[in-house]
């Protein structure tokens, strides 16, 4: 149960109550009527903006609202008192009962506890990572990689059907680098000395096995060619082995996408996707020949003034139109992207996000005009950026990597410290927020760690469990044995609190998802491990606080189903994380 969409649903119920005395105007809707928590606890536990929001449609005052809408709500049993506050807040507080029931709400839903049907089934495409083919993927791509993932899982689990994208870049500049840096390496393995890397290609020892695979398959064949005839052949190779690479380094973060979508497919097999995108934004009136004003700071003495095929992306909120093709005819980089999204559009996704590094954030007002074009404004498209990670170990900055040659790799950071301190970190911060990443910090075993701390609050639970059995010879801890306990014995403060707080996440889950925020679920899972925490500590001072009562088993069953109600949410943000919840620590 949402505890808050409940309470929405009685506050409405008491308006339509008040419309029908003749207390509010007939015509009045309650359609901008919600409940949330107070920033104070002191001011009860839910709290509505309906008297403020409705004031002046109703053109009354505020309090007078608040004040009969009260006498209302104060008449359900659910509710303990209900005091007006401030301009024209009404705070609820409900009685002890309602709380002990939603534990009952969580046991019964029990994995789709917190599951929400924002989406109703609507088509998402989420596309992130998108790295250039060109080498191993770096910590750079690990914080866009873990967040689109996280994402996914929350829209999913929001209602969504949604689709994992990666948008392999295998056209372009970058990938002749990579080419001619392959083809450079299978040399050597033919055992041609190539002393330092030239400047300008990839210098990584990660194209060796290239090398040697190309070696293997074609011994000196491509060295008696031209560079026209080896490119292609070093090319489709390169870019394999890159994608197994990438796949794999994905997969040790326990990424796995649906649809790796080729740029170089946009234009093959008899079909040019780009040209048509072009040619429905000309359809339009959106596409125009014209010059460019000169960038700003840009050398007088390079600019040239050039006639090019331009997009009128000003008209969708863009500070200057956009070039798609040169004044050669080839399409710019910006055009692919054109055709891509189109693709998109033409499979049916209504719903789209695109995670964008930092670097990238100048690229953001021409796709959302691109997209806004193509779709008539019809399309939901949101960018998300992730900001830098830096990397540290006990406060000092890491160096790059040998065998990357200019980077930290993913694999490395994974393999030090493991994909649960990773993916957890990573999302621990906001993602346009940069993120310092210490690998001591993330290791160790304090409260100052989170992920340790809410893996550990998880691990906990579940031994208060194999304690209980121990302590009562043939407990029965089943669930129907837990849903049959006397919820009535849970009473005290901090057992109400950590209720509280569980409650609270199906409205979490539909914040999160709607806002396109995954760390809110890392932010909220600290807060619901610290009150597990304080709980068992509160019973190391007060026997009678414990989990496990010596010599009452109503009173350890009544707990023993909060805590399996606490642990059912901890495990089912974990999993939105792509965290496990261990049941053991060591």
């Amino acid at each position: 149960m949402d505890v808050f969409a409940h309470v929405e649903g009685l506050i409405r119920t008491a308006l339509e109550s008040m419309k029908a005395d003749g207390e509010l105007p007939a015509g009045i809707d309650f359609a901008s009527v919600e409940a949330e928590a107070p920033r104070d606890k002191g001011h009860g536990d839910v709290a509505t903006n309906a008297a403020l929001v409705l004031a002046k449609k109703a053109k009354m005052k505020p309090r007078d609202i608040a004040e009969k809408l009260k006498e209302r709500i104060e008449a359900n049993d659910e509710i303990e008192k209900a005091e007006v506050a401030g301009p024209g807040f009404l705070n609820l507080t409900f009685q002890p009962e309602f709380w002990q029931a939603l534990v009952l709400s969580i046991l019964g839903s029990g994995p789709d506890y917190g599951r929400a049907n924002l989406g109703g089934g609507a088509k998402m495409n989420v596309e992130y990572v998108s790295a250039n083919p060109t080498g191993p993927m770096h910590v750079g791509h690990c914080r866009g990689a873990v967040f689109g993932d996280a994402l996914a899982r929350l829209l999913e689990f929001a209602g969504y059907d949604v689709t994992r994208e990666y948008y392999i870049n295998d056209a372009g500049g970058q990938i002749d680098v990579l080419v001619r840096s392959a083809f450079l390496r299978y040399q050597e393995a033919l055992g041609v000395e190539i002393g330092e890397i030239p400047e300008g290609l990839y210098p990584g020892d990660y194209l060796k096995p290239v090398g040697a695979a190309l070696a293997e398959q074609y011994g000196e064949a491509l060295v008696q060619l031209d560079e026209a005839g080896w490119m292609p052949i070093v090319r489709a190779k390169a870019i394999e082995m890159m994608m197994v690479m990438i796949r794999e380094d994905l997969a040790a973060l326990n990424i796995n996408h649906d649809v790796f979508f080729s740029e170089a497919s946009l234009q093959a097999n008899g079909r040019d996707r780009i040209r048509e995108a072009i040619d429905a934004l000309r359809e339009k009136g959106l596409i125009y020949q014209g010059v460019l004003p000169r960038p700003k700071g840009h050398d007088d003495g390079d600019w040239e003034e050039r006639e090019q095929t331009l997009f009128r992306s000003t008209e969708f909120g863009d500070d200057v139109d956009r070039a798609i093709a040169k004044s050669d005819g080839s399409y710019t980089y910006f055009a692919g992207d054109i055709g891509y999204h189109y693709d998109k559009l033409l499979r049916g996704f209504t719903h789209l996000i695109n995670v964008f590094g930092a670097d990238h954030i100048g690229y953001i007002k021409r796709m959302w005009s691109a997209v806004a074009a193509l779709s008539d404004g019809k399309a939901d498209f949101d960018i998300k950026v992730c900001q830098m990670v830096r990397l540290f170990r006990a406060g000092e900055p890491v160096r790059m990597s040998k065998r990357a040659g200019t980077f930290v790799t993913l694999r490395e950071v994974v393999d030090e410290v493991g994909r649960d301190p990773v993916r957890f970190m990573m999302l621990y911060r906001k993602n346009d927020a940069s993120l310092d990443f210490d690998f001591a910090k993330v290791t160790e075993q304090s409260k100052d760690n989170p992920v340790f701390y809410v893996q550990y609050a998880h691990a906990r639970a579940s031994s208060v469990f194999r304690n209980a059995v121990e302590a009562f010879e043939g407990l029965d801890t089943s669930l129907e044995a837990l849903r049959a306990a006397d919820l009535s014995k849970l009473k005290d403060a901090g057992e109400i609190e950590l209720i509280r707080l569980l409650a609270g996440y199906p409205r979490l889950v539909e914040g999160a998802a709607r806002a396109h925020e995954p760390h809110r679920l890392a932010f909220y899972l600290y807060e619901v491990a610290s009150a597990l925490h304080t709980q068992w500590a509160r019973g190391n001072d007060s026997p009678q606080l414990r989990f496990i009562a010596q010599g009452d088993e109503g009173l350890t069953i009544a707990r023993l189903a909060m805590i399996s109600a606490t642990r059912q949410v901890i495990s089912s943000g974990l999993d939105l994380l792509g965290v496990e919840a261990p049941d053991t620590m060591r």
